[in-house]
């Protein structure tokens, strides 16, 4: 028998090593590109992480009486630097708005639960979403009569179904909205810059809404 017919030769020996070697190669590529989507779908998305990662706002260019608007968690959130005078209606408000104590307090953390809803006294922040609808309430900021209101002492006014808030955003009675604006959790890094998106004493992130 001739040994070169059995398929046993060097040259046959050879080939199989070849492309038993050369089909470990090409699978393990095929792996390697199939892991690659799973991969990457282990890391958050862009959209993800914008979505629910904390937000740095500087307000050191922000005045009395003026306001910031800033977007976290796909809502829109407002951001007031309220003067003296501003601060000094508050009081006057307690018995026209609906809950003058903040007592629901799934609206705002413990820590803005308070006279001005706040951690600094000047510096509001709320989520600028109408509890009725969810409309953006336009900042009215000015003392004075307005046609939606006699005695307007400035907040926040819905031109969806009028609903009407003042300078803490708490709602006023007998309003479609049923409950004052949230306050987010956020927390100040220096007298320039606050976070929202967490709270001030834990430095993470918080799914409070």
């Amino acid at each position: 028998m001739n040994p070169a017919s059995d398929g046993d030769g060097p040259d046959d020996t050879g080939r199989r090593k070849f492309l038993t070697a050369t089909t470990a190669v090409v699978g393990a590529v095929g792996v390697g590109f199939a892991a690659v989507p799973f991969i990457k779908s282990w890391s958050p998305s862009e959209r993800a992480k914008q979505a629910g990662a904390p937000i740095k706002v500087d307000i050191s260019a922000l005045q009395e009486a003026q306001q910031l608007t800033v977007a976290w968690r796909g809502k829109p959130h407002y951001i007031v630097r309220r003067s003296k005078a501003m601060l000094a209606t508050l009081p006057e408000m307690d018995s026209t708005v609906l809950d003058p104590k903040s007592s629901n307090e799934g609206q705002q953390p413990k820590y803005a639960q308070n006279e001005y809803r706040s951690i600094k006294p000047e510096v509001l922040v709320l989520e600028a979403v109408c509890t009725h609808l969810g409309c953006a309430p336009e900042f009215v900021p000015e003392i004075k009569p307005q046609p939606f209101y006699e005695d307007w002492k400035g907040g926040y006014f819905c031109p969806c179904h009028k609903s009407k808030y003042d300078l803490a955003g708490r709602v006023f009675k007998s309003q479609p909205a049923p409950a004052n604006l949230p306050v987010p959790p956020y927390h100040f890094i220096d007298d320039n810059t606050l976070e929202i998106g967490v709270d001030p004493a834990s430095d993470k992130s918080t799914g409070a809404a």
